[in-house]
């Protein structure tokens, strides 16, 4: 069987995650990347096609070219929407485009909801070339938050406190994003969660979801996930029900929200697996084959009304930054370990010598830390007696 995997730079999660369950399916893959080298430097056996991925034409003509599909399925961000129509045209399981278009642009996320009735949030669109002046004299509700209207991993995702203070991030982000649409609306408060979910289109699975701890603001720097076995049923529900509206219910889903006085408020919906190596931890984790499961939705299999995952793990995920703009010096090796029933895994997201420019987002990562057991207090301990061991150095 045929599996067109769609995708920009390979990921942890294509390449630890997806690759191996296609192999353990006996899939065939072909990969449809406008970075072809870089795939086929981390996968040397794979077939890496050379394709114009946020193009559906291109996608087609790729396809059509090449060996029937079976499957056409991507775990990106930015390539939702494309996978789902080339699925559609080919007659093959898929996501509701309209869903995948929905979510994926957060202005039209909020409009949607405020329009069903399920959560109105104060916001602005700001187009490119739309002036910056009316920011001046219409109400805000301050602190607020400006961001790309279809950003990931926290780019340019900053809290002002005044109007002085959101004119100038506005400026700033219209430097590095002169086309981008930008968002501006109010601060949600509230602890952030995750909640992660798989569906076949008929059935769906509450998989557990993760508290977020962030960094200090203005910035949302993701820095640690805790995993969560079951959140309160009156906010899953009040998640789920969004989730419902928006359409989501086909394939993995990632879904950011904050709890304030027991409501449940939408941060962003990723409308794929998540990432930074928590999808691997989740499957780790619940014991499942996760990634062969979500594959298999793609196929147009049923999932069981079981999945048959542990409930007794507990786990988190430490994501560590670089302290500084310069050369990465010193870090610690990739290391996988066992230490008092905690199973550690390491792995350094940057090599020794790489220079790099603080961005105040994810993308400052220069390594990671995956611990999982069945006792929250000696995960916790373990991880921070690991983390106080090491050292990260960058010179400027």
């Amino acid at each position: 069987m045929q599996l067109y995997l769609l995708a920009h730079n390979p990921t942890d999660s294509v390449s630890e995650g997806f690759l191996p369950a296609a192999a353990a399916l006996g899939l065939d893959v072909t990969v449809l990347t406008d970075q072809p080298e870089a795939h086929r430097r981390r996968h040397p056996d794979i077939r890496a096609l050379d394709c114009d991925v946020r193009s559906l034409p291109a996608i087609v003509t790729a396809i059509s070219g090449a060996h029937a599909p079976d499957a056409v399925f991507s775990n990106s961000d930015h390539l939702q929407t494309q996978t789902a129509l080339a699925a559609a045209y080919f007659g093959l399981p898929h996501k509701d485009w309209r869903a995948t278009l929905r979510v994926k642009n957060k202005v039209e996320m909020r409009r949607f909801l405020a329009a069903a009735g399920l959560d109105t949030v104060w916001s602005r669109e700001l187009r490119a070339g739309d002036e910056l002046a009316p920011l001046a004299e219409i109400d805000i509700p301050f602190p607020c938050v400006v961001k790309p209207a279809e950003g990931v991993a926290s780019e340019d995702v900053v809290l002002a406190g005044g109007r002085a203070e959101l004119l100038a991030r506005c400026a700033e982000i219209r430097l590095r994003r002169p086309e981008a649409t930008l968002i501006v609306e109010e601060y949600l408060p509230g602890e952030l969660h995750t909640l992660e979910t798989l569906g076949d289109g008929r059935r769906r699975h509450v998989l557990g979801g993760f508290r977020t701890t962030l960094s200090p603001p203005p910035h949302f720097i993701e820095l640690r996930h805790t995993f969560v076995h079951a959140h309160p049923e009156p906010v899953v529900a009040q998640v789920l029900s969004q989730l419902d509206a928006l359409g989501v219910g086909f394939g993995s889903c990632h879904t950011e929200f904050v709890v304030d006085q027991e409501r449940a408020r939408l941060i962003e919906v990723n409308y794929r697996a998540i990432g930074d190596q928590c999808d691997l931890l989740l499957a780790q984790l619940l014991g499942i084959p996760l990634f062969e499961h979500i594959l298999r939705t793609h196929l147009g299999e049923p999932l069981p009304d079981d999945l048959g995952a542990r409930t007794d793990g507990a786990a988190r995920i430490d994501h560590i930054c670089a302290p500084g703009s310069g050369t990465l010096t010193a870090a610690p090796e990739s290391l996988d370990a066992v230490v008092d029933g905690v199973r550690l895994a390491y792995r350094p997201l940057r090599a020794i010598g790489a220079r790099h420019d603080l961005r105040h987002t994810n993308r400052d990562y220069v390594g990671v830390l995956r611990a999982a057991g069945t006792d929250s207090d000696a995960v916790a301990r373990v991880a921070e007696s690991f983390l106080a061991a090491q050292r990260w150095e960058v010179l400027p």
